[in-house]
């Protein structure tokens, strides 16, 4: 890493919003490189299927949309690198990010880090993190070939991830804590294997404990309609919402709203000049894929207009 090198952008995450950023920076010969801490892709190449992206009319499974954004922005000579962002500093004309400890230089900045699963906080969640609890189902769904399951969560996450491990457990419990969120087409699709069996739907069930017995998760302790029920299980899979991944950003000058989403202004530009937000993590984003690689393509046309601003500036 050559830290005297001042890049043109430096995209922080390399979802589908960076992405999508990336390949129309990139094909403008913007300089630009891609810092990712966990999974290029984001959240979509760990989701199942992807129904509702245009283009796709069968639905598209979610790692393959995002091998074909990353072969996008790579074609037209995008980087993308592995390392974490823990601090974005304003060094005037340009700005100063720390990534893995190192610091690297940017004129501009595009964030795009998306959101992360929110935990539920009930004892042995994080105990049994990774060994019994999971956030993925097509991560982790194959481990529970023919064993019980319980679904914590009544949104589109909790039942679309449910239509997918109906293809390995023997039965699915889905508790949710007041009603179901779920779109309409998901909840009768998860409807077909209610009526086979699979899955039982609790409506007002309050998480209270993971249980485990001999170091593994063995259920789910729940007051389900006002009274206490144990759920036997092998595993336990929690979809209760997001959060946006902004913990690197509480101490900087870059403004947040009310749930740390940014605020940004009708030109996707952050609080701090030069530095732009899209997709999940922009206070005022739909949490949608599309929308995301859209508001990408919008924050790369306002990154081009601001370099070429500030080189008219300096040249004048």
């Amino acid at each position: 890493m050559d830290n005297n090198k001042v890049h043109d952008v430096v995209m922080v995450g390399a979802g589908p919003s960076a992405l999508a950023a990336a390949v129309y920076t990139t094909r403008e010969d913007i300089e630009t490189i891609l810092y990712e801490k966990a999974v290029i892709g984001g959240m979509a190449a760990i989701t199942d299927k992807v129904d509702n992206y245009p283009g796709f009319p069968d639905g598209v499974e979610g790692m393959q949309l995002a091998e074909l954004l990353q072969k996008q922005a790579e074609r037209f000579g995008a980087v993308i690198d592995y390392g974490e962002v823990s601090e974005i500093r304003d060094n005037g004309d340009t700005k100063v990010l720390v990534v893995d400890g190192k610091e690297v230089q940017a004129k501009t900045v595009l964030i795009a880090t998306g959101s992360d699963y929110r935990r539920t906080g009930v004892p042995g969640e994080e105990e049994f993190f990774g060994r019994g609890v999971h956030y993925c189902a097509t991560c982790d769904g194959a481990f529970y070939r023919d064993k019980k399951l319980v679904i914590i969560g009544g949104g589109n996450s909790a039942f679309q991830e449910t239509l997918f491990l109906t293809r390995f457990a023997s039965h699915i419990d889905v508790l949710v804590r007041s009603e179901i969120k779920a779109s309409d087409v998901l909840v009768r699709d998860v409807q077909k294997f209610v009526d086979e069996g699979k899955v039982t739907i609790h409506l007002e069930a309050e998480t209270q404990e993971i249980t485990s017995e001999d170091g593994k998760v063995n259920g789910v302790r729940a007051i389900v309609d006002g009274k206490e029920t144990q759920f036997d299980t092998d595993g336990v899979f929690v979809f209760v919402g997001l959060l946006p991944n902004t913990g690197f950003l509480k101490d900087s000058a870059i403004e947040l709203d009310e749930r740390g989403l940014i605020t940004t202004n009708a030109h996707l530009e952050t609080s701090m000049k030069g530095v732009f937000a899209s997709g999940d993590v922009r206070s005022g984003a739909t949490l949608q894929i599309a929308s995301a690689v859209g508001e990408g393509a919008s924050a790369a046309l306002a990154i081009r207009e601001y370099l070429d601003n500030a080189k008219r500036m300096s040249e004048a």
